[in-house]
């Protein structure tokens, strides 16, 4: 469906003189909103593992009773900014918990440690990443403040009337963000500033006090809001006194109340006849058993938590965190969100305590590693792994490229660093004397549309071509491109555009990039019914950071993958992962082949091979197999 202005996200009122608020350059203008379609891109469900002693997953059939039925918790790749907006239409007023952890710092935040082989690498951000959180900091301030008050603005009508939600800072800028808080929820909907001690902080040299905590903002939507006490698992002397004497007693306006702690040791004491109940004009059992009320400081050591749950970010928050916020505000079979999934530690804290969620992130490789933490909870419940794709792209030519194709193919052309070619149906520039094919925003290329590129190019009497496309057909792989190529006598590269094109600051920054498509090699081994697919090659696109950065760690082309799946019965439209295989840092040792699938039914089945290297980007392989 064509792309839709999205329900207006309620704005941060404008100054006023009656009250003290936070004023920034712009406040109180509209912005532009649109409502896109999601794309279902791959769907976890029943899958088979890889290796013994991985958890099963959970079934459909096993989902709680409190669930829709059609429900499947959802993991989205893209920008807050065309994300949120577009949650609207589904979700506005059904979100029962936030939880968010934006970024706060100017580069730290960004980075991540991966695997490759038996090493590991600190990966700096995409430049997408890179740009749409550090950049924010650029102009300081001025830029900072307008992109976190909107994204607040996107977050509250999505909150339920018993919604609440906490925001995860730090001193760089907390107190802002108070003042955001209260512009967005109203000060009134203000329930706390709660204090993290992590515990143990590093030495420094530094002519200040070390700092030991972070900061969480606690608002509700409104004052009915739902909210659960929470309780330690210790008791304090008093109420250990109070349990081991077994009842305590009182005389008020006139009345003997007598309070019953532990009904064990009380019918002890009854029946040894030191006290009887019906004395008393006011009898009441009181349950101090569940330890003390939690106040707003909260001692969770980050450092020991993050041991076990380490994901490669430096700014992992633990499990036991998240976990008190998610059973504070939420029962099980609510829904919660957190729209910077990182490593996903609210996702699989939501997935474990039985509780619905959405969780998004602009990085790929944040998309992947939540995808896996999820994989490895037992009895996880089925999922899904969606974007915006074509939909955000055809907006966005139309908002920034320009709608004509032809301002689309100029732009596209500029930054390939091609110049623009007429009389031509397929072919729309040229570089280094190789011509160049552009494919359209919303639609694959195809294998038909690259043997017409071909036809043209042979007619022109140009001996190579590139071509750039966004997607690619699933059957366009290598052979069938070198089987084009060769039966028209013209050499053939093809390159993915990148996302980062779409971002006019990343566009001015120089910072745009084309690489050729990673290559994924696959063998089917047919045994009657039964199919083993086995990997066999795999060679990444590179480009000059990750072979600086990787050097010579990758000593070998496994080494490059991260992840990779199979969908045995693929339907032409969406991925279904039907087993998978991935490294951990307990596991890194990577499964080839995968577990034999048995059909039903004996015919000619398409099977789909998903590739996923080590810093999340993704390619496919596509097998024909015949069972009988």
């Amino acid at each position: 469906r064509s792309p839709q202005p999205a329900a207006r996200s309620p704005q941060p009122a404008a100054r006023s003189p009656q009250r003290v608020e936070l004023v920034w350059p712009g406040k109180g203008a509209e912005a532009e909103r649109v409502s896109l379609p999601f794309q279902t891109i791959e769907r976890v469900n029943d899958v088979r593992r890889s290796r013994e002693g991985q958890p099963p997953l959970g079934r459909a059939a096993d989902l709680p009773p409190s669930w829709p039925g059609d429900w499947r918790n959802k993991l989205i790749w893209g920008d807050n900014k065309y994300v949120l907006p577009s949650l609207l239409d589904e979700f506005a007023g059904k979100v029962d918990l936030i939880y968010i952890d934006p970024p706060f710092a100017t580069g730290s935040d960004f980075r991540y440690t991966v695997p490759v082989g038996d090493a590991s690498v600190e990966k700096m951000p995409s430049s997408i990443e890179d740009v749409a959180y550090r950049d924010s900091w650029g102009a300081g301030l001025d830029s900072f403040v307008p992109w976190v008050a909107r994204v607040l603005g996107d977050l509250k009508p999505l909150l339920s009337d018993l919604g609440s939600i906490y925001l995860h800072c730090d001193p760089t800028a907390s107190h802002y963000l108070k003042a955001l808080m209260d512009d967005v929820f109203g000060q009134e909907q203000f329930r706390n500033e709660i204090v993290w001690d992590y515990g143990k902080v590093s030495n420094s040299n530094a002519k200040k006090f070390l700092r030991a905590h972070d900061t969480i903002f606690f608002y509700m939507k409104s004052r009915d809001g739902f909210f659960q006490r929470q309780f330690d698992s210790t008791l304090s002397d008093r109420k250990q006194a109070l349990i081991d004497t077994g009842y305590n007693t009182k005389n008020q306006n006139g009345l003997r109340y007598l309070y019953i702690y532990n009904e064990k040791r009380f019918r002890e004491r009854e029946l040894a006849g030191k006290i009887n109940r019906e004395d008393f004009d006011v009898v009441k059992t009181v349950d101090v058993s569940h330890g003390n009320a939690i106040t707003d400081t909260w001692k969770i050591d980050h450092l020991n938590s993050q041991a076990k749950e380490k994901a490669g970010y430096p700014t992992q928050k633990p499990e036991s965190l998240i976990e008190r916020v998610v059973e504070a505000s939420s029962n099980p079979g609510d829904l919660v969100l957190d729209c910077f999934a990182g490593s996903g530690t609210t996702a699989a804290v939501a997935e474990k305590l039985g509780r619905r969620w959405i969780a998004a992130d602009i990085g790929r490789f944040a998309i992947q590693t939540t995808r896996k933490r999820l994989l490895d909870i037992a009895e996880c419940r089925p999922f899904e792994v969606l974007n915006l794709g074509r939909y955000e792209r055809r907006y966005w030519q139309g908002a920034e490229a320009g709608e004509a194709i032809g301002e689309y193919y100029r732009f596209i052309l500029e930054l390939y660093g091609a110049r623009p070619v007429e009389g031509f149906a397929h072919l729309h520039g040229e570089r280094d004397g190789r011509m160049v094919h552009v494919g359209a925003t919303d639609a694959p290329v195809t294998r038909d549309e690259l043997e017409r590129t071909l036809e043209e190019c042979a007619a022109a009497g140009a001996a190579s071509l590139d071509a750039l496309g966004w997607e690619w057909e699933m059957g366009l792989n290598p052979a069938g491109r070198d089987e084009l190529a060769r039966a028209h006598g013209v050499a053939v590269r093809l390159f993915r555009i990148p996302r980062e094109v779409m971002d006019r600051r990343a566009v001015d920054a120089g910072d745009v990039h084309f690489f050729e498509l990673s290559v994924a090699e696959a063998a089917a081994r047919v045994s009657g019914r039964a199919v083993e697919v086995e990997l066999t090659g795999f060679l990444p696109a590179i480009d000059d950071y990750m072979r600086e950065k990787v050097g010579g760690k990758a000593s070998k082309w496994p080494d490059w993958i991260d992840y990779w799946s199979v969908d045995f019965e693929y339907d032409g439209e969406t991925f279904v992962n039907r087993w998978q295989a991935y490294r951990t840092r307990r596991e890194p040792r990577l499964a080839l082949r995968s577990d034999p699938h048995e059909y039903a039914e004996p015919g000619t089945r398409r099977v789909v091979v998903k590739v996923i290297d080590i810093f999340g980007n993704d390619t496919t392989h596509e097998l024909t197999v015949a069972v009988w």
